[in-house]
């Protein structure tokens, strides 16, 4: 049975008209269950060694990170496992929510851990402003009860073609900052900014306007290295894809009365 574009008609017949085939909404997140933070800079960067999670001491704190991809998490055994906080994937676009959202969002809460949720960005299909507002209205948005993190934004290469999204420097720039303001004007905190060094310099040319909101770097090696511009220190470090906690392993970088402070803005 041949699938029906969702496309409005006047839109397919600019589309037409210009050469291009409308693509489906099956073809626009094709594998979106999939792309979790951190899952093309894996496929790009490769994974080296990672610290284990004796690198932390009491000045650090364990946590990971969540998506679809991992199904339903086994919250009280990620607790027992030493799990302080965690990032959920919440959306991608504008039009993909993680079917597993509710179940690892909220029983992650239930267990104790502090939480937040992300967004996977999606600049090659409509602005930041729009996927801000797609992001607060399913999950992302932010409370001052001391257990939610910052909403955060998943920059990183692109799973469905040209790394930096058909964007220029100065756009993708342009991009990121409608998100993130658009995020702040309707929460009063800036989003966390989740990337790697290498994709922020290629795809923002390191552009260093981003030094007030948090940073959440992916690095998967027994050291970070060079942090993106306008960063002197980091936030939340991604070392490994896979550990001791369901999906990615993060460590915060600070004690847990900073965890708590971060979550309370």
């Amino acid at each position: 049975m041949k699938r029906r574009s969702l496309l409005p008609a006047f839109l397919t017949v600019v589309l037409l008209a210009a050469g291009q085939a409308p693509a489906t909404a099956g073809d626009v997140y094709a594998g979106a269950e999939d792309h979790y933070a951190g899952s093309q800079i894996a496929k790009v960067e490769g994974v080296d060694a990672a610290p284990g999670v004796l690198y932390g001491g009491d000045d650090q704190q364990l946590g990971h990170d969540v998506s679809g991809h991992q199904g339903p998490v086994d919250w009280p055994g990620a607790a027992r496992s030493g799990a302080k906080f965690v990032y959920v994937k919440a959306t991608e676009g504008t039009g993909f929510l993680n079917p597993q959202f509710a179940q690892q969002y909220n029983g992650s809460y239930q267990v104790g851990l502090i939480r937040g949720a992300y967004h996977f960005a999606r600049p090659d299909i409509s602005d930041g402003a729009s996927q801000a507002r797609y992001f607060l209205a399913h999950g992302g948005g932010w409370s001052a009860d001391g257990k939610t993190l910052p909403g955060a934004l998943d920059a990183e290469y692109n799973p469905y073609g040209e790394t930096c999204y058909g964007k220029d420097a100065a756009g993708m720039v342009a991009w990121i900052r409608d998100f993130s303001e658009t995020y702040r004007a309707a929460t009063g905190r800036y989003p966390t900014i989740y990337t790697s060094t290498s994709w922020w310099k290629r795809c923002t040319a390191n552009n260093g306007g981003f030094g007030g909101n948090p940073l959440w770097i992916a690095r998967y090696n027994t050291f970070i290295g060079e942090l993106p511009a306008g960063w002197s220190i980091h936030t939340i470090w991604q070392f490994a894809d896979r550990g001791s906690l369901p999906g990615d392993q993060n460590w915060f970088n600070g004690p847990a009365d900073r965890l708590r402070a971060l979550a309370l803005g």
